[in-house]
């Protein structure tokens, strides 16, 4: 009676030998060490409901308190992009040089509930920046262009984010090191209409009329949304578009 159970033993151990040589338990090698995400790296888990997040909720004079804590963590940023459907892929940290790198950045996609897409799309930024970037483009830029102009948006055009640079200035380049190279300031330069009108800073700006109201309103809200605006009114460098910078400090100009 004992030799079926020894016979499919037997037969087991052929079958898996036969899968590939078996390898032997062994210990770690001398000085091995298991990875292990560094000590709150990725912090606590946050869950914000669709429809009460920064994103959705208008622009007033708390606004650029309720981004700032919205951005507080990255954890808590993503959660508040992800509760609005805007598309945000993280990228790793990385050091560039002693004064240019990404810290809590990623990659910012579509916003799934907007029509208006960035261009050129998919930029790198950080994550209170992408933020920002979409209230003001949910509240604001959207809104504003339907109230003024009479048309959506299909595309917000800009410049670029991230740049290893030093501040620019009317006299040139400065000592003092650009938001851009943290990517933490984008420079937007015009929107596209779905009527097939295109509205830019350079030439808009000083024109009148609806197109120079609706810059001038996109200008204001964004006061209130990003720690410092610059203008065509700040300076001849920002001629050409308006600085928006998600980081500590306040300058509206």
């Amino acid at each position: 009676m004992m030799v079926r159970p020894v016979t499919l033993t037997l037969t087991a151990c052929l079958a898996l030998s036969a899968c590939g040589r078996l390898i032997p338990h062994t210990g770690p090698p001398a000085g091995y060490r298991p990875y292990s995400p560094a000590p709150g790296a990725a912090g606590p888990s946050v869950y914000v409901a669709p429809g009460a997040g920064v994103i959705d909720q208008g622009i007033d004079g708390g606004t650029l308190s309720r981004v700032q804590r919205g951005a507080g963590s990255l954890s808590q940023c993503e959660a508040e992009l992800a509760s609005a459907r805007v598309t945000f892929s993280p990228t790793p940290d990385r050091v560039n040089s002693e004064t240019c790198g990404l810290t809590d950045a990623g990659v910012l996609g579509a916003d799934m509930g907007t029509v208006a897409r960035m261009a050129p799309g998919d930029v790198t930024m950080t994550c209170a920046l992408a933020l920002a970037v979409s209230v003001w483009r949910r509240q604001s830029v959207e809104p504003a262009a339907r109230e003024l102009l009479g048309s959506d948006i299909v595309a917000i055009e800009h410049m670029g984010v991230y740049a290893c640079r030093a501040v620019r200035n009317d006299a040139g380049d400065s000592r003092r090191v650009s938001a851009h190279s943290r990517a933490a300031a984008l420079d937007f330069s015009a929107v596209r209409l779905r009527d097939g009108r295109r509205i830019t800073v350079r030439d808009d700006w000083n024109a009148g009329g609806a197109e120079g109201a609706f810059l001038r309103r996109i200008r204001d809200d964004a006061c209130k949304v990003f720690g410092t605006t610059l203008s065509p009114d700040y300076n001849a460098v920002h001629a050409d578009h308006l600085h928006l910078e998600a980081e500590r400090g306040r300058l509206c100009r």
